[in-house]
Order: C-alpha cells, then structure tokens, then sequence
C-alpha cells in the first residue's frame, strides 16, 4: 500500500482509493503505479522500471502501452479525487460508491521521449469536471523530471 500525501482528504478516504487505485483495479496493480499524493487540483503516482514492462530489448524503454495506461488511469484517479472533492460533505464511503461508473470516453498520448530509467512520475489534472464527462490532462517524467510523454482524455462520471 503507498503512502500517500493528501492535505484535502481525511485519511480514511486516501487509504480505500489507494486500495482501490492500487489493487483492486488489478491492471494497476500488474502496471505497478504507486499514489504519491492526492488532492482536488492535481494527483501524483509512480512506476518503477522493471524488465516485464520493457518494451524495446536492446534500449530497454518503457513499452509505450505502460505509458498510454498509466496516463489514462492517472486521468481516471484525477476525476475520482475531483468527484470527492465536490463531495467533502459525504462520509468516505459514500464518495468512493460514486466512482462506480467511472470509464474512459476518449484518449490521446503524445509521445515526446524515449522513456528509459529507473522511475517514472505521472500526474494528471482535471481540466473541468462536470454532471456527465470530465475532461484531464497527464503528463509522464522520467526519475530526473523530464517530460516523456503527455496525454488528454474525457472520462464518463455519471
């Protein structure tokens, strides 16, 4: 389970949507995404480089469909933190039923970079939340902070 930093959200909340984020989606969990920090605006997770993710042999890069899902479902965890941010007046477990319907309308990646190194950072924004799409932005860093990849996606929420 991460350690996950939230100034927002009380500790309850964090620890079930880590859970959730981090094994209960179990794709997550074979992607090996870690939650950094969760908050309203912004959210941060990491994956560390292992050979089962390598997509290039001789240059062992990141293969390019860890990266495009590890951007859509850093988008996904952005709308989940936004949707319990609208709904602080919720006990905990009411806001983590809201995400039941939670999926992905539409997504684009741009790949800038080769993605090679030990660690890589991904964060996402919501660009606007709304009753029924969300639409994110993601970004993914390699461990010295340099930007690899972006992506863009709309999320059904409702």
């Amino acid at each position: 389970m991460s350690g996950a930093r939230s100034a927002l959200f009380e500790p309850e909340f964090v620890q079930a949507l880590c859970e959730l984020f981090e094994t209960r989606i179990c794709f997550n969990q074979v992607l090996g995404l870690t939650v950094d920090s969760l908050e309203a605006d912004t959210v941060q997770a990491h994956v560390l480089m292992r050979p089962e993710l390598i997509g290039h042999y001789q240059h062992h890069r990141l293969h390019g469909g860890v990266i495009s899902a590890t951007l859509d479902a850093m988008g996904g965890l952005a709308v989940m933190a936004a949707i319990g941010a609208r709904h602080l007046d919720e006990a905990p477990a009411t806001r983590l039923a809201r995400f039941s319907k939670l999926g992905t309308i539409d997504l684009r990646v741009d790949y800038l970079r080769p993605a090679t190194g030990p660690r890589f950072t991904a964060t996402a924004q919501v660009l606007r939340l709304g009753s029924r799409v969300a639409s994110t932005r993601m970004e993914f860093l390699d461990h010295s902070g340099q930007l690899l990849s972006v992506g863009a996606a709309a999320y059904i929420v409702s």
